[in-house]
């Protein structure tokens, strides 16, 4: 886990996402420049900027944390509401399913660099993927073949010390197919042909999923990964009607499980998303 963060923090550092905006979708009030002068408008966007509470709405707001705060869980539920997560979420979206939270139309809207950049600069991106992933298969290959060839180097040596020449081809013939049998190229996995791939971590039932899917139909290079700790939940998305396994792969994956695998290998990916995730993931893990 902790090599697909780096990976992708270093593609955002080198150039893959430069800069806000990329997609050429800038927000039609950029964030700064959303200043409320109409009460009646205070829903027209998702945030304002500037905004000075009153002293009564600071006064309210304490009154409120307060009472909140007034009755606290005991430490042992705390205890197994964090070690049984997974299984209360499956429970509420086995109760409320797929109809709790609203979609997030406003996420690109707000986000437009969630999205590919433009075609380019994408193939730039693509080029130095491949040559990334490339290298590090070359790599691994360079190191099976030299240990193989010592392998059986000290073989043959052996054998032929005993005058058993037959033997010694033998082994050279084996030589030859074990070098037949070691891949050449990366094996493929869910998205290995997109150009640009995008990860959202705690999906849940696909409020932010199918927004961006919609989206990525006129983007077919694209490819959307989504996962969460739920199993219900990853069953609502696979499930629900615009669900396209030809551009988006669903998983249970627990994010704070660093030995769990993923679908797809370290260093792929362009964005990666989550969205009320980690004020729910306790500070110590």
């Amino acid at each position: 886990m902790s090599g697909i963060w780096r990976n992708s923090i270093f593609c955002l550092r080198i150039g893959k996402v430069p800069q806000r905006c990329q997609s050429g979708n800038p927000p039609v009030a950029p964030l700064g420049s959303r200043i409320l002068t109409d009460p009646a408008k205070v829903f027209e966007h998702n945030m304002w900027d500037h905004m000075q509470w009153s002293k009564e709405e600071e006064a309210a707001a304490r009154k409120k944390v307060e009472e909140n705060s007034a009755v606290r869980v005991l430490l042992e539920e705390q205890v197994k509401y964090e070690s049984e997560a997974s299984k209360y979420w499956d429970t509420f979206y086995k109760i409320h399913k797929n109809k709790f939270f609203k979609d997030r139309n406003w996420l690109l809207r707000e986000f437009p660099e969630i999205l590919p950049v433009d075609q380019n600069t994408e193939e730039k991106a693509k080029e130095f993927l491949w040559d990334h992933v490339k290298t590090n298969a070359a790599n691994s290959f360079s190191r099976s073949v030299t240990m193989l060839e010592e392998k059986n180097h000290y073989k043959k040596s052996s054998v032929l010390s005993d005058g058993q020449s037959k033997a010694g081809s033998n082994f050279s013939n084996l030589d030859s197919e074990e070098h037949r049998k070691v891949p050449l190229k990366p094996e493929p996995f869910p998205g290995s042909n997109a150009t640009f791939r995008i990860l959202e971590v705690g999906c849940g039932a696909g409020n932010s999923v199918f927004p961006i899917l919609d989206t990525l139909q006129n983007a077919p290079e694209s490819f959307l990964y989504c996962c969460d700790f739920s199993s219900g939940a990853v069953e609502l998305v696979k499930s629900h009607s615009a669900y396209r396994a030809a551009q988006c792969c669903a998983f249970v994956h627990d994010v704070c499980d660093d030995g769990l695998p993923y679908p797809f290998p370290d260093g792929i990916l362009d964005v990666i998303l989550l969205v009320f995730v980690l004020s729910s993931i306790h500070p110590d893990r």
